[in-house]
């Protein structure tokens, strides 16, 4: 059954339980009286509960709250429903507070149900449009450009470098708390972010919403309420959080109860009598990540031109927990990427080959990089060749 819900609709829904004239006999509006009633009792025997307000609530639950507030507050509805209220909901007062239904006009009792569209299992929902959603979506789509976005830029480039490296990732939008100063978001196919938050202050509906200064990377911006761009989010069947680099430790060298291990990180040393190789020996390392064992990963070493056709010593490993081991490379190639070694070799067939995996970087800054690795702040380093040692970037 597909349910089409306007303005028009739901005012009749309601109207069906302001007080009329009974015509003798059981009216339809005393059927559909009955009928409403007994969907709030089918609820509360699935949910153990009766239907509550709010706008985390499902939109027939809320609905229902409403409707409920509707009967108990008229008296003929009382009458008519009291022997079939085996689960005493007429008496009850356990819903949440809202206003009374009586005295809400249109815009408030949409309000009540505003932001909230989807799809149930039995019934698809669809045309919840109130007067804030068409507001909401105005907001978002009324964009400027933003004449300081050459700052920006670099910020957004970032981003995308660390979505790429998997420093960050992409989650389901949840609740309203994520939208914070500082944070980043993809909406409408763009990464916004969230530059400027204003006051916070009190609508009439008691809610609490703030002004943003949003900024996206295609050089726009907009000035839109924080549950404007909540909405737009939810709404957004692709909309995203983008996850803060420093929100915790990629990995941990101990492991917790209930870990599970992911891999090694493994430091390796070449035995090549390649020229470049043999002059600069001691600090010229293989960074990988592997999920065997470290001696069968380089059991052919001789014959594999990423060791670089020659034996290999491990000279540090490190254990990973709950970590994407591949995302983990990319971030460790990123930041040693200036100290790459840049040599071709032949493999066994004689065909020339440019290992990538090969860095001129000491194993004391390697050890550096991977504690800054565990306390999250590596994505303000890089490694600088002149100083041999990891710098902050600006």
């Amino acid at each position: 059954m597909t349910i089409d819900l306007d303005l028009d609709e739901l005012e009749r829904e309601l109207t069906d339980f302001a007080p009329q004239d009974k015509k003798g006999g059981r009216s339809a509006r005393e059927e559909r009286i009955m009928a409403g009633f007994e969907e709030i009792q089918r609820f509360v025997e699935t949910h153990g509960r009766v239907p509550q307000h709010g706008e985390d609530r499902d939109i027939f639950e809320r609905l229902y709250a409403v409707r409920l507030d509707r009967l108990r507050g008229l008296e003929d509805c009382r009458s008519l429903l009291a022997p079939l209220d085996r689960q005493g909901l007429l008496n009850s007062e356990a819903t949440s507070p809202a206003a009374p239904v009586e005295t809400m006009d249109d815009d408030e009792l949409l309000a009540e149900l505003e932001g909230v569209e989807g799809a149930s299992d039995i019934t698809e929902l669809r045309h919840v449009r109130t007067a804030a959603d068409k507001r909401a979506a105005e907001e978002i789509a009324n964009r400027t450009p933003c004449k300081d976005f050459d700052t920006f830029k670099p910020v957004f480039a970032q981003v995308r470098k660390d979505l790429e490296s998997g420093l960050r990732q992409t989650r389901p939008f949840q609740t309203m708390a994520e939208i914070k100063k500082g944070e980043f978001f993809i909406v409408g196919g763009q990464i916004a972010y969230i530059a400027e938050v204003g006051e916070e202050f009190t609508t009439q509906y008691e809610r609490r919403d703030s002004r943003l200064r949003v900024i996206y990377d295609n050089g726009t911006e907009s000035d839109v309420l924080l549950r404007s761009l909540q909405r737009a989010l939810h709404r957004d069947d692709a909309g995203r959080r983008i996850t803060d680099p420093a929100a915790g430790p990629l990995f941990a060298d101990e492991n917790v109860e209930g870990d599970l291990a992911s891999g090694t990180i493994y430091v390796l040393r070449s035995r090549s009598d390649h020229p470049v190789v043999a002059a600069h020996r001691d600090v010229l390392h293989k960074i990988g990540v592997t999920n065997t064992d470290v001696e069968r990963r380089i059991a052919n070493a001789k014959l594999d031109p990423t060791f670089l056709m020659a034996e290999v010593d491990v000279v540090a490993t490190y254990e990973l927990y709950n970590i994407n081991r591949s995302k983990l490379e990319n971030v460790i190639h990123r930041v040693f990427d200036p100290a790459r070694l840049d040599v071709q070799i032949k493999d066994r067939f004689g065909n020339p080959v440019t290992p990538r995996e090969w860095f001129l970087v000491p194993l004391f800054v390697i050890d550096d990089a991977v504690s800054r690795i565990k306390d999250g702040t590596i994505t303000h380093y890089r490694y600088d060749p002149k100083a041999a040692a990891l710098v902050r970037t600006s």
